[in-house]
């Protein structure tokens, strides 16, 4: 038992720390003093480098907030909207997938947005909302010029007239200005009516213009459900707009990057010319100066529209009074 003592002793004087060991810790603990409490250097060549430090922390914060909010400003729709294509109103076949994918360009825009596709999350849309309510660009203050629009594609569905076979956009918007609204939730509903009610106020009496909704669900349970209450819609939709009124479950996500839809969450409002081209575009919470954009630009193609009806008038009374000249003579 005596021995313990001196075994014990003889232990704790053979171990010694390697240098190397000490080294790494004596490092350790001088380039870390904040972990030291009370041992923060005051040497008077420390001061004005801490000094310096405070500035630009103060200083940072202010020009990241200006850059940031310069970064968030949203931009302005910088492309048409639509398709190349003129529209058919038909629904497309096995056929037309297959000579699709026979061409060389088409499939590689296939794979373009197969990749696009693949890079977006189940619930990409939905965080989006969170940052300007879904909003991605800003509509034009003026249309878009007649050589460099694009076509609104042909959607399929079928109306509220209580109509069972097909109806095609193609056909509705043939031969008039047409304010075409794409609607998937509660909240696009109501974004859309903003937008809309002062045009249609404004030019809902004109035989000329017309107001088309668009009641989008390209998933089958959400479809099954609104085809389910098509008498609740019915309801709430003036009986005047029925045959405008479309629910189709057409799938649209090849029509995503076409018609700009960064969100399909939120509301889009097209307006589409007489050749179903699409000269001004706005999405998701309107704002003032695209609200009196829409209407000053339904305007502009209705009174296009009117002159071109008013030469085309008298030119065809001259070609009908020739017969009747014939007769009399």
């Amino acid at each position: 038992m005596r021995s313990l003592p001196s075994l014990r002793s003889s232990v704790h004087a053979s171990f010694k720390p390697p240098s190397r060991y000490l080294w790494l810790r004596a490092r350790y603990v001088s380039t870390t003093p904040q972990r030291q409490s009370g041992q923060l250097s005051t040497s008077p060549s420390d001061t004005p480098v801490s000094q310096s430090k405070g500035k630009e922390k103060e200083t940072a914060p202010v020009a990241d907030a200006a850059a940031a909010v310069a970064h968030d400003e949203l931009p302005l729709l910088q492309r048409p909207l639509g398709v190349k294509e003129k529209p058919k109103a038909r629904v497309k076949t096995w056929s037309d997938t297959k000579e699709k994918f026979m061409d060389q360009d088409k499939r590689m825009e296939e794979r373009t947005h197969l990749a696009r596709e693949a890079m977006r999350g189940h619930f990409s849309d939905l965080n989006a909302t969170r940052k300007h309510g879904g909003k991605t660009w800003i509509a034009p203050k003026v249309m878009i010029r007649e050589d460099r629009a694009l076509y609104f594609p042909d959607i399929h569905g079928t109306s509220l007239a209580g109509r069972e076979e097909q109806v095609h956009t193609t056909n509705i918007l043939e031969g008039k200005v047409s304010v075409v609204t794409l609607l998937t939730t509660r909240i696009s509903e109501i974004q859309a009516a903003q937008f809309v009610e002062p045009t249609q106020r404004a030019f809902g009496s004109n035989p000329h213009f017309q107001f088309v909704q668009i009641n989008l669900q390209d998933n089958l349970v959400k479809s099954w459900l609104v085809s389910l209450f098509q008498s609740g819609i019915r309801k709430q939709v003036p009986e005047k707009l029925w045959p405008t009124y479309m629910i189709s479950n057409q799938n649209m996500e090849y029509l995503r990057e076409p018609l700009g839809i960064g969100n399909k969450h939120v509301g889009y409002v097209y307006l589409v010319d007489t050749n179903k081209k699409i000269r001004w575009a706005a999405c998701a919470d309107p704002k003032s100066e695209e609200v009196a954009a829409l209407a000053t630009c339904t305007k502009v193609l209705l009174d296009r529209l009117a002159k071109q009806q008013e030469l085309i008038a008298p030119a065809a009374d001259s070609s009908s009074s020739i017969p009747a000249v014939e007769q009399q003579s």
